[in-house]
């Protein structure tokens, strides 16, 4: 009989000390919502489990870090619950590993580049107006680039991805290639772009590229993929890769060294 009152006795404490425990967490959970709610405008209620969730695993990162990486939905793997972009031509669209295009759609207003280009090539009218401007200020520091891709529509995207496909594992080519509907050139925004001399992957190395990482966002132009960052974009570090979105935003991501990704849960879809 005393045997089974210690027995008895041993498992309330442990209950006891358990039912503490987890009220004590529940309620430090609780105060840590309250804050983060009153804090960021950008909190949204429907992730408030999430947001516990993901600061408990990546304790390290700051709170805006968290809230800002749960809604772009970096808690759940690459290419689930995707949806359909929102803000359709406009020049702060995002398309990314969770947000895609229709498979029908095509950016209004495009129109052929004319100059500093590769061949018939596409923008957004916005978009190629204030990279022509670029290249021809470029030009008078007798620096050179022009684009070798731009507009891509959605089979062009589907047939390039399906032939990396044929080389490598689709791990690794969902680190440098978009899958049809989730790649940004659909959108008619983004211009990949060399400078005639060296190939475009060795970009990093010319002058122009230089030029471009101080000055582009003057133009509306981002690096979109930037090094340091494939943990929110999902995609390889890209130097040859830009991305227009207007010279405010392009200003403000420049000066705050973030992606158009944390920009766009933070300032515009929220």
């Amino acid at each position: 009989m005393k045997k089974l009152i210690i027995i008895i006795l041993t498992i309330v404490i442990i209950l006891t000390t358990y039912i503490a425990s987890f009220n004590k967490d529940k309620g430090k959970d609780n105060r840590y919502i309250l804050d983060i709610k009153k804090n960021y405008k950008y909190y949204k209620e429907e992730n408030k489990n999430r947001y516990i969730k993901y600061k408990q695993s990546h304790y390290n990162l700051k709170d805006e870090d968290i809230i800002t990486r749960v809604n772009l939905n970096l808690d759940k793997d690459f290419y689930t619950n995707t949806r359909p972009s929102k803000y359709l031509n406009s020049s702060y669209i995002l398309i990314n590993k969770y947000l895609f295009l229709e498979k029908n759609y095509v950016p209004a207003d495009l129109k052929k580049i004319d100059i500093c280009t590769k061949g018939n090539i596409y923008l957004v009218n916005e978009a190629l107006i204030e990279f022509q401007k670029m290249c021809i200020d470029m030009k008078k520091e007798n620096l050179s680039i022009r684009a070798i891709s731009a507009y891509r529509d959605y089979n062009y995207q589907l047939n390039l991805y399906n032939k990396y496909l044929v080389h490598d594992s689709k791990k690794n080519v969902d680190t440098y290639s978009a899958r049809p509907g989730f790649s940004e050139h659909q959108s008619g925004l983004v211009i990949d772009i060399d400078n005639t001399i060296t190939n475009f992957d060795d970009f990093e190395s010319t002058d122009e590229f230089i030029w471009m990482r101080d000055n582009a966002y003057k133009y509306g132009y981002i690096l979109r993929y930037p090094k340091g960052k494939e943990n929110i974009t999902g995609y390889q570090y890209e130097a040859w890769h830009y991305r227009y979105v207007g010279k405010k935003i392009a200003t403000y991501i420049k000066k705050h060294n973030i992606t158009f990704d944390e920009y766009y849960v933070r300032f515009i879809d929220y």
